[in-house]
């Protein structure tokens, strides 16, 4: 059972809903970090302007980084870690060697994405 919200196709899956905390360039290079369960989706409502009143006045915006979790509350947690870090970390934090895992949605078990203590150098 697929639908249309706002515009977006979202497609039906049996799978599992996961959360996500992202990290997304806007138009003029800034950065936003927010979360959400619909990653695709939300990143299309930024771009519609359907997301946060930041966004709206600094896109087009594209997804730079996103880590995956269990729980809503795992990851407003890492939100708030992140948005914490400098400008600086958050860069290394988008090149990292596991945001390659990420951005090619292929989580690995063995290798954990990466901490804000990891990127604090």
């Amino acid at each position: 059972i697929s639908t249309i919200y706002k515009g977006v196709f979202i497609p039906f899956t049996w799978e599992k809903i996961m959360n996500y905390t992202y990290i997304l360039r806007c138009g003029d290079g800034s950065l936003y970090t927010g979360w959400t369960n619909h990653l695709n989706k939300r990143v299309a409502d930024h771009n519609a302007g359907r997301g946060a009143k930041y966004t709206k006045a600094h896109r087009p915006v594209e997804l730079a980084y996103y880590e995956i979790f269990e729980t809503k509350e795992e990851a407003m947690k890492r939100e708030c870690a992140i948005k914490k870090l400098s400008r600086p970390q958050k860069e290394r934090l988008i090149e990292s060697d596991a945001n390659l895992l990420y951005t090619i949605g292929v989580p690995s078990e063995q290798h954990e994405a990466p901490t804000t203590e990891s990127v604090q150098k």
